[in-house]
């Protein structure tokens, strides 16, 4: 329920409502803490999105998937290192962690180590996640007409379903009027992704513009 809530209708407080509801009437189960950890992430609540992220790996160590969720809050609230060390545990108990080299790859490429990303971007089993971070680490070596053809087929290819992912790219190589333009396809078109845009670190650029926070206001985010 909370999952509807929060991504198909931006239903901030239901979904909190409803996690608490799950969490009360479970509080050993670490995947209703994953779920409420990265609810808090995309609000902001970063204390509160660890310490359940934290709560969920105490509760099943040995769960790729619970390194995974701490991994990615970690990610989101900036602590890069943490980040990475965690991604690497989740792998190391199973090389089919999700989201596994794809998210290893993001925290390469905002550690600055974009050279580290590549190798892993090609360890991505799904097409349009390596599609969307190959353009990301081109722009950040420096290689803009790499990066440039492989947006392109980005566009050409997914531009109907992954409208956020190319608003990334855009913010990530400082075109922020395209990235407006495709926040607003993305808006259109529903995609489940928005959720992370308060704290998403690829959109990170965009948070000067005044735009900004009048898209967060039609996702019902709240802007501080």
């Amino acid at each position: 329920m909370a999952r509807i809530q929060r991504q198909g209708d931006f239903d901030w407080a239901g979904a909190d409502n409803s996690i608490r509801r799950a969490i009360a009437l479970e509080p050993g189960d670490p995947a209703i803490l994953q779920s409420a950890a990265s609810s808090a992430a995309t609000l902001g609540r970063f204390d509160e999105a660890l310490r359940l992220a934290h709560g969920a790996v105490n509760l099943d160590p040995l769960s790729p998937g619970s390194w995974e969720c701490l991994s990615e809050n970690e990610f989101l609230a900036g602590q890069l290192d943490e980040a990475a060390a965690h991604s690497k545990k989740a792998l190391d108990l199973s090389p089919d962690a999700w989201p596994g080299p794809f998210l290893l790859s993001e925290i390469y490429v905002m550690q600055g180590r974009p050279q580290d990303a590549l190798p892993e971007i090609k360890l991505i089993r799904y097409d349009v996640q390596r599609a969307f971070l190959y353009p990301i680490a081109y722009h950040a070596l420096g290689q803009r007409k790499e990066s440039d053809a492989a947006l392109s087929k980005l566009i050409t290819k997914y531009h109907a379903s992954n409208a956020y992912e190319i608003a990334q790219i855009y913010a990530f190589r400082n075109q922020f009027d395209e990235a407006f333009e495709w926040l607003g396809r993305a808006y259109a078109q529903r995609e489940s992704s928005l959720i992370e845009t308060k704290v998403d670190l690829f959109l990170k650029r965009l948070h000067n513009d005044p735009r900004f926070a009048a898209f967060l206001k039609k996702l019902n985010l709240p802007a501080d």
